[in-house]
């Protein structure tokens, strides 16, 4: 074999060729380009199949499932420039059209794949001599393909399964390239075994770290056992059903498979497995250092690539640096955005629901990292020489903080911003055993693991409801919302445990109480215990790179005392200047002149929060720009702020398009060549979209 041969069948087997991010065109099966002689030089030895076997994580979470799916969760909301008119504010509010297309596509191409190349993989690994490196490959093969199909089936149910390579068989039968729906249970049953032979021969943590990195972007045995346990919860939880034989939308319901048998088994499946990684000693959760909160001393050292810090804790991660490896990751979930300067013109396209942000306990140190109440703009002129402000938002323009562009490295380009995607956390493997526990056990057996959580957080003192397994997996649910913001976890956590609709229907009637009565109904009977105004500091922006800025420093204004710093048609701002040196002085704070009020249910571009940040030198240009999608920042919270005094349109629109035994699932697109349905006439509609 010559040497171009042997460059081209290496750089190929490791899917290093393309982007991971695929456009619309090329939702197609893409295979790689090599033959049967090229493959078995790759497998002639181990190193040869390593470095294929690494090539296989690639492009394993594609931009669909951090950007469309980590919202509807009611915790995000997508914010592009328009509401009914973007593709992500339909699917993040459960509107689904295969024709649009308003669903999910490249996942599909992609998720195949990496399934092709890892069954490619597989049966030359199981042809070498069966040494502990070939097993712990395998047990990496296998654990990827699980994966991969796990995703297809979490967004479409029933898929079609292939587990030899269609490189192998040829495509002359149509049944091998143009597969019908198979039944998940099978799937998950297969790859659930499989998992289970081949993971006990993978290297643990510090067996491996010598040889993998610090970068846990490999899967080790805790991270493999991990991911077993998840899909064993999916594989046992609820999930849309159907009659694959008749397709008959009238068989649509959310429900467990039919075994219960196989139900109990695979939560035991999956409680064995959390227990061997708790019980094995190498992970912790991380905990405060110098001047970080401990989820700060997390997500930061996280977002600068000190695993040292954070590899007890995130278990698995893909891979994003430099220019070749990167993904869009960084820059649609590197909030809070930034309007220029050193961080360029980076727009957030997510935000917080106020009622998420109001749920945290007061002590509870999760909410300020998972959500920033600033954005990053100019002070006069949007000039590199001008000076920058992390100036203060609203209600309508609370954005995630987990992956800030403050606390990432110095990238090579803007775009690229160098922050590893996250997998799994040894957070999840509490959480989970928590609910295997509630499930196996019962909730008194479970709530030790939920407190390990909620210590580290700082609300170990809470209260935690064991008065049945149904109100304690409500309180693991919560947990994992305080816990996972942006990690595009918590979404299927509500299929799964079938409470999709009741969030859904409690975060629609929270949300829209906080618009009718300033949050009456929902977080106080009395107004003086709402947030309605608050006064923030002038805070300057660092403008570099390892900046470790949290939060704007604040105080809510009480309802009473305090009508100068409300909006009046008489304003003072003698009498507005006294008012805030007044609440100062009952938190023992001088006034230094550089602070200014908020009506936190007005819009961030309203007239009296635009007057108020001019008061401590904001121009009227940086006063009415935000790098937020506008279809947010610019809206009220308050139905009295609205021109027709009627609930804002984008609160009455969360959730428009969610139907029960229908949206849980996604339809398959169906637009256009290179779309599923187009591409394989073998493969059945969703029948609710048929």
């Amino acid at each position: 074999m010559n040497k171009k041969n042997i460059f081209n069948v290496l750089t190929a087997t490791m899917l290093l060729g393309a982007s991971p991010m695929l456009t619309s065109c090329e939702d197609t099966l893409e295979k790689p380009s090599f033959t049967n002689d090229n493959v078995d030089f790759v497998f002639a030895n181990e190193n040869n199949a390593e470095v294929y076997v690494k090539g296989c994580y690639r492009g394993l979470i594609h931009e669909e499932q951090y950007r469309q799916y980590n919202s509807g969760e009611t915790i995000t909301m997508p914010c592009e420039e328009e509401l009914r008119n973007s593709s992500k504010w339909q699917i993040g509010n459960y509107y689904y059209d295969p024709i649009l297309p308003a669903t999910l596509s490249t996942t599909y191409s992609e998720s195949y794949r990496i399934i092709e190349a890892c069954n490619i993989g597989i049966p030359r690994l199981l042809k070498m001599e069966q040494t502990n490196k070939v097993k712990a490959l395998l047990g990496e093969l296998y654990t990827i393909r699980a994966f991969a199909y796990h995703n297809l089936i979490k967004f479409y149910g029933d898929v079609p399964a292939q587990w030899e390579a269609v490189f192998d068989l040829g495509i002359k039968d149509p049944n091998v390239y143009l597969p019908k729906r198979t039944s998940r249970d099978e799937i998950y049953d297969r790859v659930i075994g499989e998992m289970q032979e081949y993971i006990p021969y993978m290297p643990w943590w510090n067996e491996a770290k010598a040889d993998y990195g610090i970068a846990p972007e490999r899967l080790t045995q805790q991270a493999a056992l991990g991911i077993l346990a998840r899909i064993c919860l999916h594989a046992a939880g609820y999930s849309l059903r159907w009659n694959l034989e008749t397709n008959d939308p009238a068989t649509l319901q959310m429900r467990r498979r039919d075994d219960e048998a196989r139900v109990n088994e695979l939560y035991k499946i999956a409680d064995n497995a959390l227990h061997d990684v708790i019980e094995k000693g190498e992970n912790s959760l991380v905990q405060a250092s110098g001047d970080m909160n401990a989820f700060q001393n997390l997500f930061y050292n996280y977002c600068q690539r000190n695993f040292d810090v954070t590899s007890g804790e995130m278990m698995w991660q893909q891979a994003c640096l430099g220019t070749t490896t990167n993904s869009s990751f960084g820059v649609y979930n590197g909030q809070p955005g930034s309007v220029g300067g050193l961080y360029g013109q980076r727009k957030t396209l997510q935000g917080k629901l106020p009622t998420y942000y109001l749920s945290f306990d007061e002590k509870d140190i999760r909410r300020d990292v998972s959500c920033c109440n600033y954005s990053i703009t100019f002070k006069k002129t949007n000039d590199i020489k001008d000076e920058w402000a992390n100036v203060g938002t609203t209600f309508s323009s609370i954005m995630g903080g987990k992956f800030r562009i403050q606390w990432a490295t110095s990238p090579a380009e803007t775009s690229k911003r160098n922050i590893d995607i996250p997998i799994l956390r040894y957070a999840d493997i509490l959480l989970m055993y928590a609910e295997t526990q509630n499930y196996l056990a019962g909730p008194g057996a479970g709530a030790p693991y939920l407190k390990l959580v909620r210590d580290r957080a700082g609300i170990g003192d809470k209260s935690i409801d064991t008065s049945s397994k149904e109100a304690f997996l409500d309180e693991i649910i919560q947990e994992r919302k305080w816990e996972f913001a942006d990690e595009f976890l918590l979404r299927s956590d509500l299929i799964r445990t079938n409470l999709l609709d009741k969030n859904i229907a409690r975060c629609k009637e929270e949300m829209r109480d906080l618009a009718d009565a300033y949050g009456k109904n929902v977080y106080g009977s009395a107004r003086s215990n709402n947030m309605i105004y608050r006064i923030y500091h002038y805070e300057k922006n660092a403008q570099t790179y390892g900046d470790k800025f949290l939060t704007v420093p604040y105080y809510d204004v009480p309802w009473s005392g305090y009508a100068d710093i409300r909006e009046s048609t008489k304003f003072s701002k003698e009498k507005y200047d006294a008012a805030i040196t007044k609440l100062l002085q009952s938190h023992g704070v001088k006034n230094d002149g550089n602070w200014y009020a908020v009506n936190m249910f007005q819009s961030w571009t309203s007239e009296y929060n635009k007057a108020r940040r001019m008061e401590v030198g904001f121009s009227a240009e940086s006063s009415t720009m935000l790098q937020i999608g506008q279809a947010i920042y610019t809206k009220p919270t308050y139905k009295q702020f609205t021109d027709n005094k009627d609930i804002p349109e984008w609160i009455n629109d969360l959730f428009y398009g969610y139907q029960p035994n229908k949206t849980e699932l996604f339809p398959f697109a169906a637009k256009s060549a290179g779309h599923p349905l187009i591409d394989n006439p073998n493969l059945t509609q969703h029948p609710a979209y048929k």
